[in-house]
């Protein structure tokens, strides 16, 4: 199989998105698309999904799935508007979905919210290995950043969503309900720094520390040599105290009421009301 892999970078959340396709039979994935919302007017648009889109017709490839690592707290997902120009795509996530669906119904007060996977096409458990025609792609789960987070493994390329990133930019943060550093150490020494050193990672947000130029491919052997939070020497105790300590200081996502609400119903929008206009919940919480 020619593997060959195309990012795109949206600088209003710094989430790469990725396109994994085999040259050869032009076989496709789409990893972790953006939607772009403006929240100030409530405006949904196409503009990060746009370039993905072109990519796929100029290339005539054949997109079989659109893998998201995990329900993303920082942007919206368009997987299913990938539907309206491929209607057999189909939107994949790992089985613990249901985990953070019913976290999140009880906390929005959402009763229209399915809690079992079911706006999902497809459920991956941990190791399992799908099929995208030639791609063959193996799902490692890698909780910690949230409860249903998950890496996919193509051919010698990780796909390590919010897991880790660039070696400067260290690791996701683990304060997200159900989030966990312990489980977040487990995941990248266990899972992903067992990989061969060769092992290529392509992280799923760059911050682009000190301004640097986008950077979004590493390497297992460089993130065990030079990633500034769990290099591979660092112990489980001294990686949950530094996550802990800094995950207290970071401030909400952005975008973090929207993302969820629509995110973990894959994409989907919450239901019209009698009016025809989908709405998000924001709940005001007191001090």
């Amino acid at each position: 199989m020619a593997l060959q892999i195309q990012h795109f970078f949206d600088p209003g959340t710094f989430t790469l998105t990725y396109v994994a396709f085999d040259a050869a039979t032009l076989d496709a994935v789409v990893i972790d698309p953006v939607w772009d919302f403006d929240q100030a007017s409530g405006k949904l648009t196409t503009k990060a999904m746009e370039p993905v889109v072109k990519f796929l017709k100029e290339k005539n490839l054949k997109p079989h799935l659109v893998l998201e690592t995990h329900a993303h707290a920082d942007h919206l997902s368009s997987s299913q508007l990938f539907k309206n120009f491929y209607p057999q795509i189909k939107v994949a996530i790992s089985e613990n979905i249901t985990d953070v669906q019913k976290t999140f119904k009880t906390l929005f007060n959402l009763s229209d919210a399915n809690t079992e996977g079911k706006d999902f096409d497809l459920l991956l458990k941990d190791g399992q290995v799908i099929e995208a025609g030639s791609l063959k792609i193996k799902t490692l789960a890698t909780p910690g950043h949230t409860p249903a987070c998950v890496s996919y493994l193509i051919e010698d390329a990780l796909f390590s969503g919010d897991a880790m990133f660039m070696p400067d930019s260290g690791t996701g943060r683990c304060d997200f309900p159900n989030g966990s550093a312990q489980k977040l150490y487990n995941s990248i020494t266990q899972k992903i720094y067992t990989l061969p050193d060769s092992t290529r990672i392509f992280v799923g947000h760059d911050y682009q520390p000190q301004g640097r130029e986008l950077r979004f491919q590493t390497s297992v052997a460089e993130q065990k040599e030079k990633n500034i939070q769990l290099a591979g020497h660092v112990s489980e105790k001294d990686f949950v105290q530094f996550r802990t300590q800094r995950d207290a200081t970071l401030a909400a996502p952005k975008l973090l009421i929207p993302s969820l609400q629509v995110n973990i119903r894959a994409g989907h929008l919450p239901p019209a009301e009698s009016n025809g206009v989908s709405y998000v919940k924001t709940p005001l919480l007191p001090q």
